[in-house]
C-alpha cells in the first residue's frame, strides 16, 4: 500500500479553471487520491461513491482539528484562506459520536419537516416577485445575480430570523469566507465579523423570539439539555453558509445543464419527465459542493491499495464522486434525467452527516425551476459553455455569473 509521501499529489486549482477535468483526474487516480489544497496543504481525497459512503460513517475519521498532525505541528497558519472550513467553531460540522448526535437532535427539533414545508408559500411568493422583476426585452440577463442568488438568501434570512438589511454585508463576507483568493490579512477579520453578526442575531432572537429557526434553536432542548450560545452561533453560521450557497449552485447548474442538453429540457417541458428528476440528476452530475473539508484519521485507515496515515486529513470530493462509473455505469459522464441511478448520489452527504438543509434546498429548486421555465420556456445561455467561469472556490461548484437570454 502507498502513503502520502509515495503517491504523486494532484494540486487543486485555486482558480477552478476546469472543474470537470480536475474531477476526472481525481477519479482516475483511484478511490483515494493524494491532493494538495491551495496554500500547499497536503490532504487525501475520496473520489469514488462506495468508498465515500464507507468513510463518511467510519469512526476512525473524526472532525476534531486537533487530531490533524499538520495543525499540531503548526504547519497550518491561522490565516490560511480555508481555515474557516476546517475549524469553523463548535457545530455539527466539527462534532463526532454522541456529541454530534446531541447537536443534530437539537437542530432537528428546530428544523422540522413541517417548518420546511411552511416555507413553501414564502418561496413561491419570492420566486414570482423575482421573475416579475426580470427584464423581458430580449437582452442578456445575469440569472444568477437576478434570480438564483437572491431567492435562497431571502429564504435563509426568513428561516433564520436574520434582518434583511444585513444581507448585502453577508454576501461580501461569505464570498471572502469561501474564496481561495482572500488575502491573509482579511481571513481572521472575515471570520470575526461573521461570528459577530451571528452573535447579534442570536442575542436579538433570545430577547425577542419569533417564528424562525434561530429562536427555535435557542428554545430547543433534549432532556433539559440546551444548545450553548457558542453552539447556536456556529450552527447558525454553518446553516446560512450551506443553506444559500448550495441552492444557488443547484439552480444555476440545473439551468446550465438544461441549456446544454436541449433534448433533456424538451423531456421536462413536455411533462415526460418530472422536475424532481432534473434536481436529482443535477445534484449527481454537477454536485453543488465540489469538496467538503475536512476529516482527520485517528489511526491508519486503508482505502483500496492506499492508506490514510494516522493524523492525516481527508476531504470528500463530491464533484468527482457524482460521476463515478462504478455507481452509475458507463454513461456516468452524461446528463440524463431518465437515469435510474440519479437518486443514488450522496451530494448532500451520507448517514448521520447528511445535510440537515437538504429538504429545503430541494424545495427551493423544485419551486424555482418550473416557475422559471413556465415563464421563459425558451431560456438559453447567452454565451458558449466555455464562457462560463467558476469562482475561485474549491469547495463549491459556483459560477461568477450566468448570462442568459430569457426570450432568445
Amino acid at each position: 500500500m502507498t502513503t502520502g509521501t509515495e503517491a504523486p499529489r494532484i494540486a487543486l486549482d485555486p482558480l477552478v479553471t476546469d472543474l470537470d477535468a480536475e474531477s476526472a483526474a481525481l477519479r482516475a487516480a483511484g478511490p483515494l487520491a493524494a491532493v494538495e489544497l491551495p496554500g500547499g496543504v497536503p490532504v487525501w481525497a475520496v473520489t469514488h461513491h462506495a468508498e465515500a459512503r464507507a468513510l463518511l460513517t467510519d469512526p476512525r475519521l473524526v472532525k476534531d482539528i486537533n487530531v490533524w498532525g499538520a495543525w499540531q505541528r503548526g504547519e497550518i497558519p491561522a490565516d490560511w484562506p480555508l481555515i474557516g472550513l476546517a475549524n469553523p467553531g463548535r457545530s455539527m460540522l466539527t462534532a463526532d459520536g454522541a456529541d454530534h448526535r446531541r447537536l443534530r437532535t437539537l437542530v432537528a427539533q428546530a428544523l422540522t419537516p413541517r417548518r420546511v414545508e411552511r416555507m413553501r408559500e414564502r418561496i413561491e411568493k419570492l420566486t414570482q416577485d423575482l421573475l416579475d422583476a426580470l427584464p423581458t426585452d430580449g437582452g442578456t440577463v445575469d440569472l444568477k445575480a437576478a434570480f438564483a442568488y437572491p431567492l435562497p438568501m431571502y429564504v435563509v434570512a426568513d428561516l433564520m430570523g436574520i434582518e434583511e438589511a444585513r444581507l448585502p454585508r453577508l454576501k461580501v463576507l461569505f464570498e471572502r469566507f469561501f474564496s481561495t483568493q482572500t488575502p491573509p490579512a482579511e481571513v481572521v477579520a472575515t471570520l470575526t465579523e461573521l461570528a459577530q453578526i451571528m452573535t447579534e442575531t442570536v442575542a436579538a432572537r433570545r430577547a425577542e423570539p419569533g417564528d424562525d429557526l434561530t429562536s427555535a434553536l435557542v428554545l430547543a432542548s433534549e432532556g433539559g439539555d440546551r444548545l450553548t450560545d457558542e453552539e447556536i452561533v456556529s450552527t447558525l453560521q454553518l446553516m446560512v453558509a450551506a443553506g444559500h450557497e448550495t441552492t444557488i449552485s443547484l439552480i444555476v447548474n440545473a439551468v446550465v445543464n438544461l441549456s446544454l442538453h436541449p433534448g433533456q429540457r424538451a423531456l421536462v417541458l413536455s411533462g415526460e419527465a418530472d422536475w424532481s428528476a432534473v434536481v436529482e440528476e443535477t445534484l449527481r452530475y454537477s454536485a453543488p459542493t465540489s469538496h467538503v473539508l475536512i476529516r482527520f484519521a485517528t489511526e491508519d485507515v486503508p482505502v483500496g491499495d492506499r492508506v490514510i496515515p494516522a493524523g492525516d486529513a481527508l476531504i470528500v470530493s463530491y464533484g468527482a464522486i457524482g460521476r463515478d462509473g462504478h455507481a452509475h455505469g458507463p454513461t456516468a459522464g452524461e446528463f440524463d434525467i431518465t437515469r435510474e441511478t440519479r437518486t443514488r448520489h450522496i451530494s448532500f452527504g451520507h448517514g448521520p452527516h447528511t445535510c440537515p438543509g437538504a429538504a429545503l434546498s430541494r424545495l427551493e429548486a423544485g419551486v424555482a425551476l418550473p416557475a422559471l421555465y413556465a415563464r421563459f420556456p425558451g431560456l438559453d445561455l447567452a454565451v458558449p459553455a466555455e464562457g462560463l467561469r467558476n469562482k475561485p472556490v474549491v469547495t463549491q461548484n459556483d459560477l461568477f455569473e450566468l448570462p442568459v437570454r430569457l426570450n432568445p
